[in-house]
């Protein structure tokens, strides 16, 4: 349904409207928006993605550089030692499982894809430890497809806002894309990341220093917060 001057109305329409409303403060307040992890290409990307699981960023970026010398691209990876490729992930946590799927990861895109990652959402999320929100990292990053990655961040902050009521990672991405414009898909994910970090914090939010604390209906935080 359309007003007279040509404007989508109705609820949907406005919940649009105020969503990015809200998402245009987000990204003034965090302009510097960005993905965390130090990668050169889309197999460091990935790799990197992967050992973030269960783990901060500043501790992979740590891990990474070792990682990459000794084992730089999914052939080198697919050839090396499993107990070398431990020891040198054994920080990030879960090293035994992550270097079993890196390398199971590096042999099937050795066997499938000439060695290249590919970009296809359903190829990426067939490797194995490679799930959604790994394949959209490395989607919206790498290759600039329009990508919306839900991390425990972006979750938090899609039920706080109010833009979903769904636990599961999947819904709230369905829900994340109806309700944004693809275009903002991909920087979306790294603005509500970076708010997740700085201010609006599990258990306790910082609202008073939140930009859009007017707007928000802060779902399952105390109201006296």
């Amino acid at each position: 349904m359309k007003s007279v001057d040509g404007s989508a109305k109705g609820p949907a329409a406005r919940a649009r409207r105020r969503a990015l409303e809200v998402l245009a403060r987000l990204e003034q307040a965090h302009a510097d928006a960005h993905c965390a992890l130090h990668h050169a290409d889309p197999w460091q990307l990935l790799v990197a993605t992967m050992l973030s699981a269960q783990c901060t960023d500043e501790r992979v970026n740590q891990v990474t550089p070792l990682l990459f010398a000794r084992c730089p691209d999914a052939a080198a990876t697919a050839a090396a030692d499993l107990g070398e490729l431990e020891e040198l992930i054994r920080s990030t946590g879960f090293f035994r499982a992550k270097a079993r799927n890196i390398q199971a990861a590096a042999r099937m895109l050795l066997e499938d894809h000439g060695g290249e990652v590919p970009r296809a959402l359903d190829a990426l999320v067939r490797l194995p430890g490679v799930g959604r929100k790994t394949a959209h990292v490395v989607r919206g990053v790498a290759f600039g497809e329009a990508a919306m990655v839900v991390d425990t961040h972006v979750k938090r902050l899609a039920l706080r806002l109010g833009w979903t009521r769904a636990q599961d990672p999947r819904q709230i991405e369905e829900d994340l894309c109806r309700l944004l414009p693809r275009a903002k898909w991909t920087q979306a994910g790294h603005v509500l990341i970076f708010h997740g970090r700085r201010i609006c914090k599990a258990p306790t939010p910082h609202c008073s220093r939140c930009p859009v604390s007017s707007s928000c209906p802060r779902v399952g935080v105390a109201k006296s917060r």
